[in-house]
């Protein structure tokens, strides 16, 4: 900031003096309620492990039928592609609910975390489309 020309007076030390690339992230979460957090983690937790549980089910319930219509294998499918976008998110989030002060998180594992889960949500965009084209084609 410059008045009439000179450089005012404290400017410099309100200057971003940062010299390199940030290299990592400090995932705060809930950081202001202290007392929620034990609860917060055996909800989500407690939803993670139902999610996982679901989607190994569909596994077997595919895995023991004999005959394998395509509806089938388009489900078991979506449930690996469902598994793998809770594998994705959820473990970190828990872990920054755990953590009490939060935790850090490099610039390159946020960018795989984003790239994946980016990825795994167009997959199943294709999927849908390709399951509701299946369902098109076996009623006409």
């Amino acid at each position: 900031m410059v008045r009439g020309g000179m450089p005012c007076e404290g400017c410099m030390e309100r200057d971003n003096m940062s010299t390199g690339a940030t290299t990592e992230f400090l995932l705060l979460g809930f950081s202001e309620l202290l007392h929620l957090r034990v609860l917060l983690f055996l909800i989500f937790l407690i939803v993670h492990l139902v999610t996982l549980a679901g989607n190994m089910m569909i596994f077997v319930a595919v895995a023991m039928e004999p005959s394998r219509p395509p509806m089938l294998f388009f489900l078991c499918q979506l449930s690996a592609i469902e598994l793998c976008y809770t594998l994705v998110i959820v473990p970190k989030a828990l872990l920054g609910l755990a953590a009490a002060g939060g935790i850090a998180i490099s610039a390159l594992g946020c960018a795989a975390q984003m790239h994946l889960f980016v990825a795994l949500g167009g997959t199943e965009c294709f999927l849908l489309a390709a399951m509701s084209y299946d369902r098109y084609v076996a009623i006409c």
